[in-house]
């Protein structure tokens, strides 16, 4: 491989506006790495625990991605390849879960794999599947990060599909 699909795979994430984009790049780096993709997934936020990042109920198709730790990520941070490169990590593991891999630390592994492969070593979405997402709070005080819990919400258009279903 001559690393172009690197850079293809950098560019992507760095350019990602919607949740839904970085999605597309998560399908996208398994199938090139794992050859393996799934379609019809759904993504929720909603205010778990700080210590949780996400989560994908066994059996369902549906992903719970943490709001209060992407908020405070994103008030630490001008930098919107870290906030990509966050979210990419946690949908990536729970794409991952999704798959049957139950295992934390095989689940681990294979974000780091997947994301080394795809965006080279010192790439910040490596940095952070090495480390994991929780060494980006160091610096953050999380005594602003809660408040009363918000009712859960779908993302609306994250999976993108051709499929054309008959009701």
């Amino acid at each position: 491989m001559d690393g172009s699909h690197i850079k293809n795979y950098r560019l992507r994430l760095e350019n990602a506006s919607s949740y839904g984009d970085i999605w597309e790049v998560v399908k996208d780096t398994v199938a090139f790495t794992l050859d393996q993709r799934r379609n019809g997934m759904m993504l929720f936020l909603d205010d778990l625990p700080i210590q949780l990042g996400a989560y994908h109920p066994i059996g369902t198709n549906n992903i719970i991605l943490n709001r209060i730790l992407v908020r405070a990520v994103e008030a630490s941070t001008n930098s919107k390849r870290v906030v990509n490169a966050l979210i990419y990590n946690l949908l990536l593991h729970e794409y991952l879960h999704s798959w049957g891999h139950v295992s934390e630390l095989k689940v681990r592994q294979l974000v780091y794999y997947v994301a080394r492969e795809c965006f080279g070593e010192e790439h910040i979405a490596t940095a952070i599947a090495k480390s994991s997402p929780w060494a980006l709070l160091k610096s953050i005080p999380l005594d602003k990060a809660f408040h009363a819990k918000r009712v859960m919400e779908i993302v609306k258009d994250f999976e993108k599909t051709d499929q054309k279903y008959i009701v």
